[in-house]
Formats: structure tokens, C-alpha cells, sequence
């Protein structure tokens, strides 16, 4: 297709089209009101000043008689002007006036007539148009008094002509504006194209240009925009998942595959097989619990949670994790306590539940106080754990605070991507995946995660919208059963 033909197919293009021809449509319209309106003015003035003449050559005959009527029309006819005058006898001769010729029968009728007429001084042949009336005298005389319609010809040529060039502007100027705007908008739809194009052939980093007009461009760019940064950030964790599996998983099953040979390679007794069989069992329910929770990650990091959401205290859920899981930190050394105050919010109970359980566990495993040297006693202080649910104005805080070592300040923005783990930890079990969870379930709610320095140990709070309204009811707490997640 020819560059023309894209610009006369364009919308942009076509819209201007329709707008001038509403246009042309007005002009004309509003010409055509004009001249018929300085029409019907023009023959109100005639037929006013030919009527008040008309009385005035009736009222002089009346007075002087047939002579003195001739001489008023003689009088009146040699003044210069548009005016007509006739007078004839009941046979139809003229004995005055400065009308040469009419068209036949006008004579003949009374009243108000338009008629092609030619004047005695005339020298052309060409006929003239006048607006005339004609009355009836005493003894059959007939009076014509007009006036020439010369006037209002050519002020209809000037509204014709004015018309004229008022429709040839609009046209022009219709088509360059319609021509200018289409490849303004042809140009920028067709830059939209071509980056649309890139990032089809996998180029995800391009981004549509936005101008600096503000229009419906520039804000369908910037909201496309938006959604290309939220699939590249999709893609991008989609990438770092799949290559986290394949790094991160690959240990364990290797592990999982070589106790499994092992076992088959020596003749051992029932004993043995029972205990190798146990060790793969809890491999692979250690393998479950990391997809289970890829999958959770993924659910909310889709939305898709968004759909169970219901209204809850947020403290019932604080106060059901510490019920669970105050036996699990007795058994480490570690105390648990709960300080809660009443956080109604809208969420997805499930998911609060699990991001609290992960932060819990990940306190227990490792918010245990550094080891003092010089023998010195740890403080029971310093291993407890404090599970807080408070509302800050209209956020809901849930968090957890231990006086372990705590997470330097350099590297707590990639501890919540997905299978980091710092070198302190890397000894002890677990997939690094409890604050990645805990961080796609804040986020789900239109939260956040941060994480703190509770000097000593870490504090991780789940800041979360907090529900508004004096007449909300809280649902009944249901059983908070969170998988294990580490």
C-alpha cells in the first residue's frame, strides 16, 4: 500500500473528512439563511416605499386631476434612482413615466408582480428585473410604481461569491489540516508498530514512545508501557525461577537418586532399607514443600488469590501462629510471645496465614543470639521472638522480631528473591524461599515487606492496607494450618 493510501485510511484521517463536510454543511447553511433573510429585507423596503409613493401620486391625483398626476410622474421619473414609475390609459398607451417596456400582461393585473423591464433612456438591450406595483385609477388609468432589483442581484453575487470562496477555504484548508493531523498520528502509530514489532521478536526492554502532549496517545503508551514492565518482570522471574530449579534442585535430587542407589548397591538388612526409605521419604517431602510453595509465590504473584478474599482481625491470625508454633521455638530455646490489638483487614486468610508462618520459622532457625565469647551467659531476652499485630493510620503491621544476627542492610533487598540464602544460613536447612512468599503475598494486597534492624536481630513486617469502616463485621477466625515453608 502506497503512502497516500495509508494517510486517506487512516481514522484520524476519515474523521476530518466527516468534520468538514458538518462544516461545509454549517457554512452554507448559515450563507443561505443570510442572503434569503437581506432578501426578504430588500422587498420589505421596496414594497414599504412604494406603497407610501403609491399613496402619494393617488392623493395628488385626486387633488389635480389627470394633469397634475402626468406632471408628479414626470417630475419623479426625471430624478435619478432605482425608481419606476408608469402611467397608461384604460386602452394601455403610456402618457408618462421612464418605463420603456414591461413584460406583456403586467398592465393587465393589479397588485404586486416582478417583471423584466427596459427604461426609456436605456441604450443596451439587456432587460432589467424590477418588483412593481400596479393600481387602478379613476376612469380606468392604470399607475405602475417600482424599484429596480439591481441592488439585490449583486448582493446576491457577493454572498454567491463569498460562499464560493468561504466553501473553497474550508475545503483546502479541511484537507491540508486532515492531511497534517493523519500523518502526525500515521507517524507516531506507525513508531507504536514498529516497537510493538521488536518486542514481538523478543526484545522485551523496548517501550513505546510517549510525547510530552498528554493526549489519548501518550496515555495509551504509558499504560502499555506499564504492562510491557510487568511482563518483563514476569518473564524475568519466570527465567530466575526456572534457573533456580534447575541449580537449586538439582542438589537435593542428586542426593535423593544416589541414597536410593546406594541402598540398592549394598545388601543390607530390613533395617537399613527402612532408614534409607525414611531419608528419601523426607527428601522428597523437603522437594513437595519447595514447590508447593513456588506454586503459592506464583498464585500470588498472578493475582489469582485475589478472588478469596474475605474480612478478618489480622490478630486472630497472629494469635493462631503463636499458638502453633510456641512448642516448636520451647524445643529450640526460644520464647515466642504475641502483643496484638484488633486489625481488621480484607485478604486472603490463607496466604497472611502462610507469609506469617514463614517469617515465625525463619526467626526460630535463625534468630538465635550470636555466640558470646569469654563464656558469657546469654540472656533469656535475647532469645525471644515477638509476633506484633498493630494498626499505623490506615495500614495494618504484621511482624516478627528476633535478636538473632539479622540481615545486613546490603543484602536485604535480594534476600526476598526467590532460593537466596546468605552464607550464615547456607548450613542449615531450607529453600530460601519463606521471605520470597512472604514478600508476593504483601505485594498481592497492595502491601510491601521490609525489613528492619531490631539492633540486635531483624524485624520483618508485613505492611498491609487496613480496612476502613465503622460498621464492618470481622469474620469468624477459621483454623490457620500453614505448610512449612522455609
Amino acid at each position: 500500500m502506497t503512502a497516500f493510501g495509508k494517510l486517506v485510511r487512516t481514522t484520524a484521517f476519515r474523521l476530518t473528512l466527516v468534520y468538514l463536510l458538518l462544516f461545509a454543511m454549517f457554512a452554507a447553511s448559515l450563507l443561505a439563511y443570510f442572503a434569503w433573510n437581506t432578501r426578504r429585507l430588500i422587498n420589505e423596503e421596496i414594497t414599504q416605499t412604494v406603497n407610501a409613493e403609491t399613496s402619494e401620486i393617488n392623493e395628488i391625483y385626486g387633488r389635480r386631476g389627470l394633469r397634475g398626476l402626468v406632471l408628479a410622474i414626470e417630475y419623479r421619473a426625471l430624478r435619478p434612482g432605482a425608481n419606476l414609475y408608469l402611467v397608461t390609459t384604460p386602452t394601455g398607451q403610456a402618457i408618462a413615466g421612464n418605463v420603456g417596456s414591461l413584460a406583456p400582461g403586467v398592465m393587465a393585473t393589479r397588485g404586486w408582480s416582478e417583471t423584466a423591464y427596459k427604461r426609456i433612456e436605456d441604450a443596451d438591450e439587456r432587460n432589467h428585473r424590477a418588483l412593481v406595483r400596479v393600481t387602478e385609477l379613476e376612469n380606468g388609468f392604470r399607475l405602475l410604481i417600482g424599484r429596480d432589483l439591481d441592488e439585490r442581484r449583486r448582493l446576491f453575487g457577493i454572498v454567491a461569491k463569498a460562499a464560493q470562496w468561504s466553501i473553497l477555504i474550508v475545503v483546502v484548508l479541511g484537507l491540508g489540516g486532515g492531511i497534517f493531523v493523519a500523518r502526525r498520528v500515521l507517524t507516531r502509530i506507525d513508531a507504536m508498530s514498529g516497537t510493538a514489532h521488536r518486542i514481538m521478536t523478543g526484545d522485551l526492554s523496548e517501550r513505546l514512545p510517549v510525547g510530552r502532549s498528554g493526549d489519548e496517545l501518550d496515555r495509551l503508551a504509558e499504560n502499555l508501557n506499564a504492562m510491557l514492565e510487568r511482563i518483563e518482570a514476569l518473564m524475568a522471574g519466570l527465567k530466575e525461577v526456572s534457573d533456580n530449579i534447575a541449580h537449586d534442585l538439582k542438589t537435593p535430587l542428586t542426593r535423593l537418586r544416589n541414597r536410593a542407589e546406594e541402598a540398592l548397591a549394598k545388601s543390607g538388612s530390613e533395617v537399613d532399607y527402612r532408614a534409607a526409605l525414611e531419608r528419601t521419604i523426607e527428601e522428597s517431602d523437603g522437594l513437595i514443600r519447595t514447590f508447593n510453595a513456588l506454586l503459592m509465590i506464583a498464585r500470588a504473584e498472578s493475582g489469582q488469590a485475589r478472588g478469596n478474599m474475605d474480612d478478618f482481625d489480622a490478630a486472630d491470625v497472629a494469635g493462631g501462629i503463636h499458638e502453633l508454633y510456641e512448642p516448636l521455638a520451647e524445643d529450640d530455646g526460644m520464647t515466642l510471645k504475641v502483643r496484638r490489638e484488633p486489625t481488621p483487614v480484607h485478604a486472603n486468610r490463607e496466604l497472611i496465614s502462610q507469609a506469617l508462618a514463614n517469617l515465625v520459622e525463619n526467626a526460630i532457625k535463625y534468630g538465635k543470639p550470636v555466640a558470646q565469647t569469654g563464656g558469657t551467659v546469654v540472656s533469656m531476652d535475647s532469645r525471644q521472638i515477638t509476633i506484633e499485630a498493630k494498626r499505623e493510620g490506615d495500614q495494618v503491621l504484621l511482624s516478627v522480631t528476633d535478636r538473632g544476627p539479622g540481615i545486613p542492610e546490603a543484602d536485604r533487598k535480594h534476600v526476598v528473591e526467590r532460593f537466596v540464602r546468605l552464607e550464615a544460613s547456607r548450613t542449615l536447612p531450607g529453600s530460601g524461599l519463606g521471605l520470597s512468599l512472604a514478600s508476593a503475598v504483601a505485594t498481592l494486597h497492595g502491601g510491601e515487606l521490609r525489613l528492619g534492624d531490631a539492633q540486635p536481630g531483624l524485624v520483618a513486617t508485613m505492611v498491609l492496607p487496613a480496612r476502613t469502616g465503622a460498621g464492618d463485621r470481622v469474620a469468624p477466625p477459621i483454623p490457620d494450618v500453614p505448610q512449612k515453608v522455609a
